[in-house]
């Protein structure tokens, strides 16, 4: 009895680890398309960053580059001049939410096709 009870949790064991490779194949994916390009994270201070993303790390700390930083959303009125950071970590336990900014990376792409044609 107490060997079918392990050989039962041998291959439960399996399965699990072919799920927990999966997953980490998808993050790692997902964090792969986000290299490079412009995201927002929110703080639990209530400050916004903007900036390229560039790496994180396993405990969920973020490098970024070109990094602003926003008191208030930078999309609230009045505007606010940002505090330029430059190369910033975040810390993982300090984020709350982190967005791609898209538009950047459209307008990235349409000055790259400007260029090529001249």
């Amino acid at each position: 009895m107490a060997g079918d009870a392990d050989e039962q949790e041998a291959q439960d064991g399996g399965q699990n680890k072919l799920v927990d490779e999966e997953q980490r194949k998808e993050s790692r994916l997902t964090l792969e398309q986000w290299l490079n390009k412009s995201m927002r994270i929110k703080m639990t201070d209530g400050r916004t960053l903007v900036g390229v993303f560039l790496c994180t790390d396993c405990d969920c700390n973020i490098i970024m580059g070109s990094c602003e930083e926003y008191l208030k959303p930078p999309d609230c009125l009045p505007k606010e001049d940002p505090r330029i950071l430059g190369l910033a970590m975040i810390p993982g336990k300090h984020v709350i939410s982190i967005e791609i900014d898209e538009t950047a990376s459209q307008e990235e792409g349409n000055v790259g096709q400007l260029v090529q044609q001249y």
